[in-house]
C-alpha cells in the first residue's frame, strides 16, 4: 500500500493558519472530519491530546507527528499541513515545527495499513526528504515527493528478518528494542535512528519493533546471548526478562530518536546496570528511585485500584441488590442469601488483597504480587480495612526490591533457587512479620475513622459532600478525581455509604452540564460539539465524567469553573439530604439503591444531580464565548 492512499488532497493543508499547538491540532482534525475520515472528532481529539500528554509528537528537526489509534477513526488517514513560519509545538529539540503529519489509525486497522503509517514516519528522518516537503510549491509535489520516497525505500528494502550490518569486522553486536503506546510513529523513527547509528560505525545491528501491528524483527535468546550492547528504548511494555543477567540501557522512546549514538555508547560502556528480572523494571521504566515519590505512589496506588474495580462494582451491586430482596420479601429468601454470598461473603471481601496485590506487583512486577496479596489478606482478618490493604501493598512492593537488592551478590550457581526459593519465601516472611505487627494499631485506626464518619452531623456531611464534589470535577478522571472516587470505595468498605453517594452524583454533573448547555445555547457551540454534547447525557447518565474532558481541554477555565460549581452543590445537598449509596458505580441505574431503596431518597437523590447538572449547565452556557462566524 503507497503512503498516497491515505494522504489525499482533501486530507492537506498547504499553508497552515493556526499559529498555536491546540490551533494545529484543531485545523488538521477539522480537515479530518470535513474529509469523513472520523466517526466522532471529539473522540478523535480526546485520544490525541492523551497521547500528547503522555510526550510531546513534536520530534523536532522542524516535524510533529500527532497520531492515535481509536475507535473514533472511520477509516485510517493521514492530515498533512505545513507552516513555513513554524509554530512552537512543544518539540524536543525546542525549535519551532514546519510539517505536521497528523496520523489516524483505526481500532480495526490492519496490518498493511499500519505499516504504510509507520513507513511515513521513517521517511521523516531523511534531511533532504523534509526540505523538499517544505519547499515544495503545490499539493501535487508534495506528494510526488512522497511517491518517489516509497519507491525508492522499496527497492531498497531488506528482508525483515534480516541482522542489518555494514561491516563484521568491527566486532560489535547491536539489540535493540524500541516501542510506543501508540506504536505507530515514535517506534520506527526510534529503530531507523539507532540501526543508522549503529551502521555507520560499522557495528552489527538489530532492532525489534514493538509497533501496532505487533513484535517484528523478534530478537532471539542466541542473539541476545551474543550481543555486546543491548538497548530498550520504549514508553510501553516489552518483554523484559529475557534480559535477565545482561547489562541493558533502558531509555524513552524519544531518546532513540534524537540520541541513539548516546544510547549505543552507554550500551558499550559496561556501566549500565545489571537487569535481574522478574524484580526488575518489568515495564522498561526508570527504577523507582529516579522517578517523583509524587508519581511512583500515584502510578503504583492506581494500578491497584484499576485491578480492584471490577471486584468492588461487580461485588458493591450484587449486595445492593440483596439489600433490595431482603427489603421486598425479608431476610431469608434465597435470592437475598445468593447475592450477598456472591458478592459480599467472595467478590468484595477479595477487592482488599487485590488492590494490595496488584499495588506491590506495579512496585517489584511479579515478585510483589504473592506477598501483596497475603499483606492484604492479613489486613482483611485483622480489620484494618482499606487503610491496611494500601499499606500492605506498598509494604509488600518496597520489601520486594529490597530483597532483590539484598539477594543482587548471590553465586551464579543459585541463581535458579533465588527465583523459585529465596526470593518468595524472604518476601512474604518480611511483608508478613510486620503486618503481623500493624494489624492492631491500624485495626485502632480503622475504626476510629469509622466512629468518626458515623458521628458526623448535617453540616459536617454537607462539608464532606461539597469538598468530594469539588474533587470529583476538578480534574475529571485525574489524579484529584481517583483520589475521592478511591475515598469513596473506602467508605464502603468501613460502613459508611454517605461519601460515596456524594462521589457518584458529583461525578455526574459535569458531563451532564455540559449537556444542557450545549441543548439551551445551541448558538454558542458548533454542530459538532452539540452533538458531542448530546452523547454526555448518556456519560454523565452513566458516572462517566470523562465525558466532559474534550470540552474542558477546548475551554478548561470556563468548563472547570462550572463543573466544580455545579459538582459542589450535588456533593453538598446529598450530604443534606443524608443520602446513603452501596453501590460504587453506575449512575442512574443503581440510584433506587440508595437508602434501602426507599423512594424518598430516591427522589432526593436524582434532584440533588439535577440541581448540580442545571447549575453547571447555566453557569457554562452563560460565561461562554460565541462561536465566531467565519
Amino acid at each position: 500500500m503507497k503512503i498516497s492512499d491515505l494522504l489525499k488532497k482533501e486530507t492537506m493543508i498547504l499553508d497552515l493558519a493556526s499559529t498555536t499547538k491546540e490551533a494545529v491540532i484543531d485545523e488538521l482534525i477539522a480537515k479530518l472530519g470535513e474529509a469523513g475520515r472520523l466517526n466522532d472528532a471529539e473522540a478523535y481529539k480526546k485520544a490525541i491530546l492523551a497521547r500528547e500528554a503522555q510526550s510531546t509528537t513534536g520530534l523536532g528537526d522542524g516535524i510533529a507527528i500527532p497520531h492515535a489509534k481509536t475507535a473514533a477513526v472511520k477509516t485510517p488517514a493521514i492530515a498533512f499541513g505545513r507552516s513555513k513560519a513554524g509554530i512552537d509545538y512543544d518539540a524536543l529539540d525546542g525549535q519551532p515545527s514546519h510539517l505536521f503529519f497528523m496520523i489516524a489509525a483505526s481500532e480495526g486497522a490492519n496490518n498493511e495499513h499500519l505499516a504504510t503509517l509507520a513507513k511515513l514516519s521513517t521517511y521523516l528522518m531523511d534531511d533532504d526528504f523534509r526540505k523538499g516537503l517544505l519547499n515544495a510549491a503545490s499539493l501535487d509535489d508534495i506528494l510526488a515527493l512522497i511517491d518517489e520516497k516509497q519507491a525508492m525505500e522499496d527497492k531498497e528494502a531488506e528482508p525483515e528478518e534480516q541482522t542489518e550490518s555494514a561491516s563484521e569486522d568491527s566486532g560489535k553486536f547491536i539489540l535493540a528494542v524500541t516501542g510506543c503506546p501508540t506504536g505507530i510513529a515514535h517506534t520506527f523513527m526510534a529503530a531507523d535512528a539507532i540501526k543508522k547509528e549503529a551502521t555507520d560505525r560499522g557495528y552489527k545491528v538489530k532492532v525489534e519493533t514493538n509497533g501496532s501491528g505487533g513484535v517484528k524483527n523478534r530478537l532471539t535468546a542466541a542473539e541476545i546471548d551474543e550481543a555486546d550492547g543491548i538497548i530498550v528504548a520504549a514508553d510501553t511494555k516489552v518483554e523484559m526478562d529475557r534480559f535477565s543477567g545482561k547489562r541493558v540501557v533502558i531509555a524513552p522512546v524519544a531518546d532513540g530518536v534524537r540520541k541513539p549514538a548516546e544510547l549505543i555508547d552507554r550500551s558499550l560502556s559496561g556501566k549500565e546496570p545489571v537487569y535481574q528480572g522478574n524484580g526488575g523494571k518489568g515495564e522498561n521504566e526508570q527504577s523507582e528511585e529516579k522517578k517523583s515519590g509524587g508519581a511512583a505512589i500515584y502510578k503504583h496506588l492506581m494500578n491497584g485500584v484499576s485491578n480492584m474495580l471490577p471486584f468492588v462494582i461487580g461485588g458493591g451491586i450484587l449486595i445492593a441488590l440483596s439489600f433490595v430482596f431482603e427489603t421486598a420479601f425479608g431476610a431469608d429468601n434465597p435470592i437475598r442469601e445468593l447475592l450477598m454470598a456472591i458478592g459480599g461473603d467472595n467478590a468484595f471481601a477479595l477487592f482488599i488483597p487485590v488492590l494490595a496485590a496488584f499495588i506491590a506487583m506495579s512496585i517489584a512486577d511479579r515478585p510483589g504480587f504473592a506477598p501483596g496479596l497475603i499483606g492484604g489478606f492479613m489486613a482483611v482478618n485483622g480489620d484494618s480495612g482499606f487503610l491496611g490493604g494500601l499499606l500492605a501493598g506498598f509494604l509488600a512492593g518496597y520489601l520486594a526490591l529490597f530483597v532483590r537488592k539484598l539477594l543482587s551478590g548471590i553465586p551464579q550457581s543459585f541463581e535458579g533457587l533465588k527465583t523459585i526459593l529465596f526470593t518468595p519465601v524472604l518476601n512474604i516472611l518480611f511483608t508478613g512479620t510486620i503486618m503481623y505487627y500493624l494489624i492492631a494499631p491500624l485495626a485502632w485506626v480503622n475504626t476510629g475513622m469509622q466512629n468518626w464518619l458515623g458521628d458526623l452531623g448535617t453540616g459536617n456531611m454537607v462539608i464532606l459532600g461539597t469538598v468530594l464534589g469539588i474533587m470529583m470535577a476538578i480534574d475529571m478522571g485525574g489524579p484529584i478525581n481517583k483520589a475521592a472516587y478511591t475515598f469513596g470505595i473506602a467508605m464502603i468498605d468501613a460502613g459508611n455509604l454517605g461519601p460515596q453517594a456524594a462521589v457518584m452524583a458529583a461525578g455526574m454533573v459535569p458531563p451532564l452540564g455540559i449537556a444542557i448547555a450545549t441543548t439551551f445555547w445551541k448558538h454558542k457551540f458548533t454542530k459538532q460539539q452539540r452533538e458531542s454534547g448530546r452523547t454526555n447525557y448518556v456519560l454523565g447518565a452513566s458516572f462517566i465524567t470523562e465525558g466532559a474532558i474534550p470540552f474542558a481541554a477546548a475551554d478548561p477555565i470556563r468548563v472547570i469553573s462550572a463543573s466544580v460549581v455545579g459538582a459542589a452543590v450535588a456533593g453538598g445537598l446529598t450530604g443534606l439530604f443524608h443520602i446513603q449509596l452501596p453501590a460504587p458505580h453506575g449512575g442512574i441505574f443503581t440510584m433506587f439503591l440508595v437508602n434501602e431503596s426507599t423512594w424518598s431518597y430516591i427522589g432526593l437523590y436524582a434532584l440533588a444531580i439535577a440541581i448540580g447538572a442545571i447549575v453547571t449547565g447555566i453557569i457554562y452556557g452563560i460565561i461562554k464565548k460565541p462561536i465566531e462566524n467565519k
